[in-house]
């Protein structure tokens, strides 16, 4: 990932000259890399050969061999499980690897992927690790785009922007990832994924690999048809549940983004959407744009509480067909 390079230069720059931060807060479109980052600066952060100046890790040493092989003792990953959220228990577990000392590197590296995922509780007892720091701990807190952190744990933390690559930097990488496979996706597809992903190259990767160009057809289609009145929202529903919730609510947030970006006069993200958004944003004030997009979000958050995808995809599909015009959905 070659846009990666400049920001782990800047990284080992901090390191080499004292000012190495003991929180840092990396956020970035979903997508964009910012595990991958997190990993290679975790084995910047425990070589212990790496030349002064140099963003990469010696590969050689005894602690690169324990990276490579996923069991150095002195990096941990704290990230969402069955709940989706990070929960207090891991916190506290964060807490405890804190305090102890290094096993057999001079840092240790906490990972907290996602960080707009700590549940409250979760959220206040990481401040007390942030707020009282061990010399010898580094944490790396990651956040997607959009998605709120405590402002008590931002403000602890440097704040590190990790940005899309340009067009051709992402169009190259995912083109070199694709390569030699049997079935290579076609180069229309590739860049719809990378459009879809909004220019982010690992979830465009995601997106071929996983079919989501296919089933993103099939949902679009049974949306229009249900917006029109064609078919009943248990039939509509139907074309999302092959998607997954989560994937469904990434998309209906998508297109709800689209609407308030055809509210303002800008083009759909989506091309798929363009003629329904815009046919809807010519009837409909921009605050109905922001309401379905906290709506999504609400029902991304009732996720914890084990509610019902189905219901939850049938409710968020009234929602929308509820901006199209009265007598036309009379009809």
């Amino acid at each position: 990932m070659p846009w990666l390079t400049p920001v782990l230069e800047r990284f080992a720059q901090d390191l080499d000259q004292g000012r190495l931060p003991h929180a840092t807060l990396v956020h970035g479109e979903r997508g964009v890399g910012k595990r991958r980052l997190a990993e290679r600066i975790s084995a910047l952060l425990v070589c212990e050969r790496r030349a002064v100046g140099s963003g990469e890790p010696c590969g050689q040493c005894r602690q690169c061999q324990l990276v490579t092989g996923d069991s150095h003792p002195d990096i941990r990953v704290y990230q969402p499980e069955k709940s989706r959220m990070v929960r207090i228990d891991q916190v506290r577990a964060l807490s405890q690897f804190a305090v102890a000392s290094p096993q057999v590197a001079h840092f240790k590296v906490a990972i907290v992927d996602r960080a707009d995922q700590l549940n409250i509780n979760a959220g206040n007892a990481l401040l007390k690790t942030l707020e009282e720091p061990a010399a010898d701990v580094v944490l790396l807190l990651l956040q997607e785009t959009g998605r709120p952190v405590l402002p008590t744990i931002r403000s602890r933390c440097r704040i590190l922007p990790l940005a899309t690559p340009r067009a051709n930097v992402a169009t190259g990488w995912l083109s070199a990832q694709l390569a030699g496979r049997d079935e290579v996706p076609g180069t229309d597809d590739q860049a719809l994924a990378l459009h879809l992903a909004g220019g982010a190259p690992r979830l465009a990767l995601e997106l071929l690999d996983s079919g989501f160009l296919q089933q993103r057809e099939a949902a679009l289609d049974a949306f229009r048809q249900f917006m029109k009145g064609g078919v009943s929202v248990a039939v509509a529903a139907r074309a999302f549940r092959d998607l997954g919730h989560e994937a469904t609510l990434n998309l209906m947030e998508g297109w709800a983004n689209d609407l308030a970006r055809s509210m303002a006069g800008g083009d759909a993200r989506d091309p798929g959407i363009s003629e329904v958004v815009k046919y809807l944003a010519a009837g409909n004030p921009p605050w109905r744009a922001q309401q379905l997009v906290d709506a999504i979000r609400e029902s991304r958050r009732a996720l914890v509480n084990n509610v019902s995808p189905e219901l939850e995809t049938d409710r968020l599909l009234i929602q929308w067909q509820e901006l199209m015009p009265r007598r036309r959905r009379a009809g």
